[in-house]
């Protein structure tokens, strides 16, 4: 089933995840280099500038994603997608507080350990992103656009 929230056929919420996820994690390894390695603040500041771009930019992510799963109708994969829509507004407001306590104390533990525990919850939240996609084909156009034949057989 092709997506309903795509530019030229290319679904937009995979576009876009990237960069909130790319954000996030690459918070958390700034957190790991100011605490493990060098002990220079900007390493802290860079992190949190990181998780409120990482927070814009899965607001922006989440519009095409609810449009997709709004459009789900096959059972299996509007459950799976409940889950994958679960999970990430769960890291959005999980990040969104982090960023809450990093404004109070930037060099606070609390902050890293729950970097950690959201970017978990992004991985688990990715899987279920691919098995819609790869198991149940969200957002993939199931006709060759040159042959107009199916790409795959059914069965």
């Amino acid at each position: 089933m092709s997506s309903p929230a795509s530019i030229g056929k290319h679904p937009i919420h995979p576009m876009l995840v990237v960069f909130p996820i790319g954000l996030w994690v690459f918070s958390f390894i700034c957190d790991l280099i100011f605490r493990l390695i060098s002990h220079n603040p900007i390493w802290s500041d860079v992190a949190l500038y990181c998780i409120g771009g990482g927070i814009v930019g899965a607001v922006l992510a989440a519009v095409p994603g609810l449009i997709d799963y709004l459009s789900l109708n096959d059972a299996r994969a509007k459950r799976i997608g409940m889950f994958h829509l679960i999970l990430n507004v769960s890291a959005l407001l999980m990040f969104a507080f982090n960023f809450y306590l990093r404004l109070t104390d930037r060099v606070a533990t609390p902050p890293v350990i729950l970097s950690f525990i959201t970017i978990i919850a992004l991985g688990v939240s990715g899987w279920l992103g691919g098995e819609l996609v790869y198991v149940h084909g969200v957002g993939v156009d199931q006709v060759s656009p040159t042959e107009g034949k199916p790409l795959r057989k059914a069965g």
